[in-house]
């Protein structure tokens, strides 16, 4: 099979590129960007272009007929790519439409990890743990990690761990031998314009899971009538040592995973040193962290986790779409108390309806409990200067965000 991926370095499409190579596939495709992911595709003999006018497209499928075009989520419907795959008679699809069909041609068992925050640390907890019991895995992850590629096929295997996210309704397309969630928070209004429809989503998810297990502070109207649920209790998480709460939660999940699968190892030992993924309070220097953390709940359990570590926090948050803000700036409230210090930046914009004005920095910080403490700031030599200076001070400083910072900081240091 002969499969060109649109958006290849991307963290969802580009681990499905490798999987389809240790499928045996031929794969091709393009991406505008350099990326971790585009360096590891090319090593392993993939051609990428970062032209995307559709020349590339066309040439690669003169030299050799497409068999599918796989494309990510955020690729408008007007894009080059797409239009000349339509009129050349390529089938078409999202990366999970193909992922749905490996793992079905190879009978694999897909585990699901779901849910509005910390679904990619508890799937890289989960690859962590069963590669460390020497488990044969297969698994997508959405980001890169340290130990590993960031999706991966073994003929081995017999299960399939996948990041099921719930935007663009992505997870609605899977059938899991076993889904773990999270977590479940009103999110992504562009694909859910109401809270009622985002709940509905997750209902269908679990009722289409063989087994399920969760938490007992959920949404209990997401489990009405669904077998196979097993609830957890935050007691669970008290003879762990990892810190931060949230990441407690993170470890009894997977090892409530693991059992039900069947392996009743000790795995505290080996969650409790899991190296982490990439943006996920990820250390980049010295009293310096990243976070891939934009919503005031994930603002909340990571700045908990920073208070555990350091008794002086600095936070650097930069909000992450215009048309989620309206959706959660009333939810700003005492998240940011850990922080002694807060920079807020304006916000990244990403995937907005242009009906929408920007709301500005004042505007969403006007109810937070602290708002003395935060200061408005842009990614300029001025904010470095006072990160730089936080550091030397031994203050633990954070990187919050989805959008640019994270680049920001990573250029700044080099």
């Amino acid at each position: 099979m002969n499969i060109y991926f649109s958006g290849i370095g991307g963290v969802g499409v580009g681990p499905l590129a490798e999987i389809a190579l240790d499928a045996g596939y031929n794969v091709t495709g393009s991406d505008p960007a350099v990326s971790p992911i585009t360096k590891l595709l090319t090593d392993r003999g993939v051609v990428i272009s970062n032209n995307q006018d559709g020349t590339f497209l066309k040439e690669s499928n003169d030299n050799k007929p497409i068999d599918w075009f796989i494309y990510t989520s955020a690729l408008p419907e007007t894009h080059p790519e797409l239009i000349l795959a339509q009129e050349l008679g390529i089938k078409t699809a999202k990366r999970d439409e193909l992922i749905a069909h490996i793992i079905e041609d190879k009978n694999l068992k897909l585990i699901a990890v779901a849910g509005t925050h910390g679904k990619t640390t508890v799937t890289g907890m989960l690859i962590w743990a069963m590669t460390k019991l020497n488990i044969p895995i297969s698994y997508s992850i959405g980001t890169t990690i340290n130990f590993g590629p960031s999706g991966k096929l073994d003929p081995a295997s017999e299960y399939f761990i996948y990041e099921c996210d719930e935007f663009d309704r992505n997870f609605l397309h899977f059938k899991p031998y076993l889904s773990l969630i999270t977590s479940v928070d009103y999110d992504h209004p562009d694909t859910y314009p109401t809270i009622f429809e985002y709940l509905d989503a997750f209902h269908q998810f679990a009722k289409s899971s063989g087994q399920i297990i969760t938490w007992n502070d959920q949404h209990s109207e997401l489990f009405s009538g669904v077998p196979g649920v097993t609830i957890l209790n935050p007691t669970e998480t008290n003879n762990l040592s990892a810190y931060g709460q949230h990441n407690r939660r993170n470890i009894a999940l997977v090892q409530a995973g693991l059992k039900q699968l069947g392996f009743s190892e000790n795995t505290d030992a080996i969650l409790t040193s899991f190296p982490g993924t990439n943006r996920r309070f990820e250390k980049l220097a010295d009293n310096l962290y990243s976070d891939y953390g934009h919503h005031p709940v994930e603002i909340a359990a990571t700045l908990q986790m920073a208070r555990e570590m350091s008794d002086h926090v600095v936070l650097v948050y930069q909000p992450h779409q215009n048309v989620r803000q309206y959706m959660i700036r009333d939810l700003y409230n005492d998240q940011f108390e850990p922080a002694e210090k807060v920079y807020w930046l304006p916000t990244y914009l990403s995937r907005e309806d242009p009906n929408l004005r920007v709301l500005s920095p004042e505007e969403l910080i006007k109810n937070i409990s602290n708002k003395d403490d935060i200061e408005i700031a842009d990614l300029n030599e001025e904010l470095w200067n006072n990160i730089e200076k936080a550091r030397s001070d031994g203050k633990l400083v954070l990187c919050m965000g989805a959008g640019t910072i994270d680049g920001w900081v990573r250029e700044k240091l080099v």
